[in-house]
């Protein structure tokens, strides 16, 4: 069983990941996200 210092090390990390995700997918707004589309048509 691992120790409460883990735990909470491991909780934070988690939580500083998914704060770093929300930033980069634009926080939810659609217009702060990058596009996902590379090629303008494709033939």
């Amino acid at each position: 069983m691992e120790s409460t210092k883990e735990f909470v090390a491991k909780v934070k990390a988690t939580q500083h990941n998914a704060e770093l995700n929300k930033r980069r997918s634009g926080n939810g707004n659609p217009a702060e996200r990058l596009s996902n589309k590379q090629h303008g048509t494709n033939k």
